[in-house]
C-alpha cells in the first residue's frame, strides 16, 4: 500500500469531514452522559465514541446494504420512502423529543428539577440505549459520506478511526465547558433540535446544506463566548 498525494488529500479531506460530523455524536453524548452518576460519567462517554466507531465500521463493511438503503422501501401519501430515509426520520423525531424534553426539564422544571436529577441519575443502561439509537443514525450519514468522497476502503477505515480518537480526546473538555456553564447546556440542546429537525428534512427528501447548519451553530457558539467573557468580567 502506498500513500499518493492523491491518497494523502483524499484521507485528510475524509478526516475533517468525519470529525465534522462526529461533533453531533460528541454533543449528544456529552449531555446524555452527564445524567449519569459522576463516577460513571467519562467511561460512558469513551463507550459512546467507542461504539459509534464500531457501527461505523460495520456499516462501511457492509457497504452493499448501507447503499441499497437508498432504493425505495414504503410509499406513503403518494410518497416513496428508503430505508435510509426511515431511519434519518424515525432518529431525528427521537432527537426532537429527547431535545425537548431536556429542554423543558432545563428551562421550566428549576431547582426542584435539577435537586430531583441530582438524586436520581439516569440508570447508565438507559443512557447507552438511547446513545446506541442515535450512535446508528449518526453512522449511517458518516457512512454514506464516506464512500461518496474515497474510493480506497483502507482510506475509509483510516479517516473513521482517526476522527473517533480526535473526539475522544475533546470528548472531556466539551464535556467540562457545556456543563460548566448551564447556558451552553441550553445552546446545546437547542442544536440537538436544529440536528433532528434537519435529519427528519433530509428523510423527507429534502437537501440541507451542513454549511448552513454548522455556521448556525459556529455562529451561536461565538455570540455565548462574548456572553461567558462579559459575566466574567462582570463578576470580577
Amino acid at each position: 500500500m502506498v500513500l499518493s498525494i492523491d491518497s494523502a488529500i483524499a484521507l485528510l479531506t475524509l478526516t475533517a469531514m468525519e470529525v465534522v460530523l462526529g461533533i453531533d455524536n460528541l454533543i449528544f453524548i456529552s449531555v446524555l452522559s452527564a445524567k449519569a452518576p459522576f463516577a460513571l460519567q467519562k467511561r460512558i462517554r469513551v463507550a459512546g465514541m467507542a461504539l459509534a466507531l464500531v457501527f461505523r465500521l460495520g456499516l462501511l463493511f457492509s457497504i452493499g446494504w448501507v447503499m441499497s438503503l437508498k432504493d425505495p422501501w414504503v410509499e406513503l401519501v403518494g410518497k416513496s420512502f428508503s430505508g435510509r430515509d426511515t431511519i434519518l426520520i424515525l432518529g431525528g423525531l427521537f432527537l426532537i423529543f429527547k431535545a425537548t424534553f431536556e429542554l423543558h426539564e432545563k428551562v421550566e422544571g428549576g431547582e426542584n428539577a435539577k435537586t430531583e436529577a441530582k438524586a436520581t441519575p439516569t440508570k447508565p443502561l438507559t443512557l447507552f440505549l438511547q446513545i446506541i439509537a442515535l450512535d446508528l443514525v449518526f453512522s449511517l450519514d458518516s457512512v454514506i459520506t464516506a464512500v461518496g468522497m474515497a474510493n480506497e476502503i483502507w482510506i475509509m477505515v483510516a479517516a473513521m478511526v482517526i476522527s473517533v480518537v480526535a473526539m475522544l480526546f475533546f470528548a472531556g473538555r466539551v464535556h467540562s465547558l457545556i456543563h460548566k456553564h448551564p447556558t451552553l447546556v441550553v445552546l446545546a440542546l437547542a442544536f440537538l433540535l436544529m440536528i433532528g429537525t434537519t435529519l427528519v428534512i433530509e428523510g423527507m427528501g429534502a437537501h440541507v446544506s451542513k454549511g448552513y447548519l454548522y455556521f448556525s451553530m459556529a455562529f451561536s457558539l461565538g455570540v455565548e463566548a462574548l456572553n461567558i467573557r462579559r459575566r466574567k468580567k462582570m463578576s470580577d
